[in-house]
């Protein structure tokens, strides 16, 4: 059974946990305000679960 820590989410899973668009993911990471994805190959990427909920995490944290 794989670590909790090491469950990846693609581009589509991020959206679901989020409800960010694919470009606003993508412009946050660049700006580092987002999780950085990973390359898993020459044409994929994820991101790793426990940092996408963390980004949530803090963001709930500090709503009002």
């Amino acid at each position: 059974m794989a670590n909790a820590e090491k469950i990846v989410l693609d581009i589509k899973g991020v959206i679901e946990m989020t409800t960010l668009s694919q470009s606003t993911i993508y412009a946050l990471a660049k700006d580092g305000e987002f999780p950085k994805q990973k390359h898993i190959g020459p044409n994929r990427v994820v991101w790793l679960r426990a940092e996408v909920v963390a980004w949530i995490e803090e963001k709930l944290a500090h709503a009002a």
